[in-house]
């Protein structure tokens, strides 16, 4: 152990990622942070490797063989939930195979997988496909179940957005499915020991010791963030497949038909077998006792509170933008032109300026549906919105005073654009 002081961490970006790195940091380990965006890594210190694992550069083991010099040991962390066939097969198959291939001689390598690879979802199906290609190359696999820590992202994240809602706790069927959730940190010092000792090939399932019901859970979540108890809503199949499905089309995150169908496979870890080959000192809590470890603050009770509104915002803002476009593109021209005083511009060219926008405000709802450069279309929505007022206000600054509120609803609408900016930093 004493030997390896470096360890390159693929996916250290992701919420799993995260808490590896800053554990293995902890422990005294050099940390070489490997991500698609590695700007917040830089900024908290560690060192980075900026490497999209769905590009074709990184499937060349070239790629990878100067950043492996001085390593001995590799975590893959890396992973897609949803994606494209292209984006699946690169970050799960041929990004992994050229860093094995690219691992000095007597480096150790750990992939992070999941449970519930028996489920006909491209998440599994590609899983699976990692897997084998890491016990040909003789790479330890981990399969954890549910993975909480302090913080929350992707299903942790919608476990207590569901948890804080005001008047009913959604469940899934009858809430019935079994978890047995592990701490990220106890996660991170698994992979320490698996790195140390190896506990042998093939796939080793590693969870807490506690097992809890999906509706266990969740009245668990909303018991620590401080809230009343409310009765539980159990959503029918048919009715959760519909919501997944919209979350589908509109790329939602961890709203989605794959989690769905991977959660019905059963998110339960087999943690026995593992167990027995670690040291004592290396086993994990079980939920209720991570639970009681801290209280939950305000930023974990307005995070829970506003996971949700995230989804409903972007649904408000493409609605928005649908019927703004509508009416510039079809509102009859004799309903806005005597809005602005003559003189200022001609009625063609004000036309031709309403039209215009219309057509500017479709692509923007268009956009918004296809999840397409969220934050970027943030910005051209605040610029958009900046630039009507302002002419408006050239135009005619009497729309200022309108009774129902004329431009100055534009004021709230800019408020609502930047806090979906906001939102959209997850991580």
């Amino acid at each position: 152990m004493s030997r390896a002081r470096k360890i390159l961490l693929l996916g250290a970006d992701g919420f799993i990622g995260r808490h590896i790195a800053f554990h293995l940091r902890a422990e005294g380990w050099t940390v070489l942070a490997s991500a698609r965006r590695v700007r917040a890594l830089g900024q908290m210190g560690f060192e980075t490797v900026a490497a999209d694992l769905s590009r074709p550069e990184t499937h060349d083991p070239a790629f990878w063989a100067p950043h492996l010099k001085g390593c001995q040991y590799v975590v893959n962390a890396a992973g897609l939930l949803t994606g494209s066939e292209d984006a699946f097969q690169g970050v799960h198959v041929l990004a992994p195979k050229a860093v094995y291939q690219a691992m000095p001689e007597g480096c150790r390598a750990l992939l992070i997988s999941a449970v519930g690879l028996e489920a006909e979802t491209p998440f599994a199906l590609y899983r699976r496909q990692g897997e084998a290609l890491a016990d040909r190359h003789r790479v330890t696999i981990l399969r954890p179940g549910l993975v909480l820590a302090d913080s929350a992202y992707g299903g942790s994240a919608l476990a207590r957005g569901l948890a804080a809602l005001p008047m009913v706790t959604p469940v899934v069927g009858k809430g019935d499915q079994v978890f047995n959730p592990i701490h990220a940190t106890d996660l991170a010092k698994i992979i320490l020991a698996c790195l140390a000792d190896r506990p042998g090939p093939g796939a080793h399932e590693i969870g807490g010791p506690e097992r809890v019901t999906q509706a266990q859970m969740l009245q668990a979540i909303r018991r620590w963030l401080g809230l009343r108890p409310v009765p539980l809503l159990r959503m029918r199949r048919v009715l959760a497949r519909g919501l997944a499905r919209v979350g589908d089309v509109l790329k939602f995150g961890p709203i989605s038909t794959t989690a769905l169908d991977q959660l019905a496979t059963g998110v339960e870890a087999q943690e026995a077998p593992l167990l027995e080959h670690l040291p004592e000192t290396a086993h994990p809590r079980g939920f209720s006792q991570f639970m009681a470890t801290r209280p939950a603050g305000t930023a974990d009770l307005w995070h829970a509170r506003l996971y949700l509104m995230k989804p409903a915002l972007r649904l408000v803002l493409i609605l928005l933008w649908l019927v703004s476009g509508f009416l510039g593109l079809f509102l009859p021209s004799q309903s806005f032109l005597p809005m602005i005083p003559e003189g200022m511009l001609s009625d063609p060219v004000l036309i031709v300026l309403a039209r215009a926008g219309g057509v500017a405000d479709l692509a923007l709802a268009v956009l918004l549906a296809a999840a397409w450069r969220l934050k970027l279309l943030g910005w051209l929505q605040l610029g958009l919105v900046t630039a009507y007022t302002v002419a408006f206000t050239v135009l005619s600054p009497d729309l200022w005073l309108l009774p129902l509120g004329g431009l100055l609803k534009n004021l709230p609408i800019l408020l609502l654009i930047w806090l979906f900016l906001v939102l959209e930093e997850e991580r």
